[in-house]
């Protein structure tokens, strides 16, 4: 799973560009109160604003596909539950997105794309 390479964007990000693209990743967190939502809430955002700017279609589609993924994952350990190892990949895989969302939600509202590891990238 080789990472992609950062976009050519053209121009530095807007304040506003930026700040979506935060809130985008951020929006992951929204999982915590209702289910799946860690993949609608970004699915949404992104929708939403990915006409208007390529940076945010670019962290939008980034943050979705890694949701995807964490929710893939997610049911795969939790499969594995039945054997024991499931439970340690579990909390693993809680912790790793937590600190991945956040490293991304700061690198977007840096001006920085972010690219998630270990993710395959399902939507283009």
């Amino acid at each position: 799973m080789n990472p992609l390479p950062p976009p050519i964007l053209g121009a530095a990000p807007s304040k506003d560009e930026r700040t979506w693209g935060m809130i985008v990743h951020l929006s992951a967190f929204a999982g915590h109160l209702f289910p799946f939502a860690h993949v609608i809430a970004p699915l949404v955002i992104w929708l939403v604003r990915k006409d208007t700017s390529s940076f945010v279609d670019d962290q939008g589609r980034e943050a979705v596909n890694a949701q995807i993924n964490v929710t893939l994952y997610g049911f795969v350990a939790a499969l594995l539950c039945f054997v024991l190892i499931g439970i340690p990949l579990l909390v693993g895989l809680y912790v790793a997105n937590f600190i991945l969302v956040i490293v991304a939600a700061i690198a977007a509202n840096d001006g920085k794309t972010y690219r998630y590891p270990l993710i395959l990238r399902l939507v283009r």
